[in-house]
């Protein structure tokens, strides 16, 4: 069983940045696919960001270029990066770990972008 507690959420400006951060308990996450998707109010949970146990990385296409996941092993933990936000970036952000039938999600993070 594996918990993930997201942090970093907050109010930024447009411009702005933030970063979230997955602390990931219970087992290590080194082999799992980790995710950040995030959920706007009525609309569905869609993925930001994904970065595989290899390293690679994807990303939705209304992020690109701004912003970027990684994760460190070592500490257990996944981030993402957010630079250059937009209102419309305005969610709840989710952190999620999947590995075969595994599949774990946060609790949430609300990020708010307004001026």
């Amino acid at each position: 069983q594996v918990q993930l507690v997201e942090s970093g959420g907050g109010l930024a400006q447009p411009g702005g940045s933030l970063r979230l951060s997955c602390a990931a308990s219970g087992s290590s996450i080194s082999r799992y696919a980790m995710g950040w998707f995030r959920q706007a109010p009525g609309k569905q949970r869609d993925l930001v960001a994904r970065i595989f146990s290899s390293g690679s990385t994807n990303y939705a296409d209304s992020v690109k270029g701004r912003f970027t996941i990684s994760r460190d092993n070592t500490k257990n933990t996944v981030y993402l990066q957010m630079n250059s936000l937009k209102p419309d970036d305005t969610a709840v952000y989710y952190c999620n770990g999947r590995w075969g039938i595994n599949n774990y999600w946060g609790q949430g993070s609300q990020v708010t972008v307004s001026s």
